[in-house]
């Protein structure tokens, strides 16, 4: 992930440049956290994968329907700055997240129940940076599967710029979410582990 800090001096520079990047490389994830835009490169396909299975895990305890929505890549404003925004790799939100955009693509953070991040070479910035953010932004439930040191971390409560509780589950364990994303739901970390786990590349013959 590279980063790159830009004067304030149009109010909507920080937007354009992120504009620009996100033209000059498709497909990468492009976002502004505490004023400092920030480019993630493309997932791989265990991230991908990992992803799907917690995704099928949240439609299996009924999510996603009538009340929610579980979606990937949508935008979140956020409170941090007045261009700041987040594209989480995962979210719940209520299911009338479009009646609630603010400006560039992006929801507001009321909608969200639950935001979630795999984990690449931007572990640091999941691991801490966007923990300020989505704090600040009061978004009740942040998961993190930090594929890196192969933990599931629950954060909940949300507390000024941290959160109150911060559970972290390793393999062989269960993750339990909080009931109030609208379902029982339970993530099988060694599941999710597995699932992001790169296959080892073997020799050619």
């Amino acid at each position: 992930m590279s980063t790159a800090a830009v004067g304030a001096d149009d109010e909507r520079e920080l937007l354009n440049t992120a504009d620009r990047i996100s033209e000059l490389h498709p497909g990468y994830r492009v976002e502004i956290i505490g004023g400092v835009v920030t480019v993630a490169p493309l997932r791989d396909g265990p991230h991908a994968n990992a992803l799907t299975t917690i995704m099928i895990a949240l439609f299996e305890a009924g999510l996603g329907g009538e009340e929610t929505e579980v979606l990937q890549g949508i935008g979140l404003w956020l409170p941090g700055g007045p261009e700041d925004f987040a594209v989480p790799d995962l979210a719940l939100v209520d299911v009338d997240f479009d009646d609630h955009l603010i400006e560039y693509n992006c929801y507001d953070p009321a909608v969200f129940r639950l935001v979630l991040e795999v984990t690449s070479s931007n572990y640091a910035s999941d691991l801490r940076h966007k923990v300020a953010a989505y704090a600040e932004a009061k978004i009740p439930v942040y998961v993190i599967l930090d594929r890196k040191h192969e933990r599931v971390h629950v954060l909940t409560e949300p507390l000024g710029s941290s959160y109150d509780r911060h559970e972290v589950c390793a393999p062989g364990q269960q993750a339990p979410l909080p009931a109030s994303i609208g379902a029982e739901v339970s993530l099988d970390v060694a599941e999710l582990i597995q699932a992001g786990r790169a296959k080892p590349r073997t020799p050619d013959a």
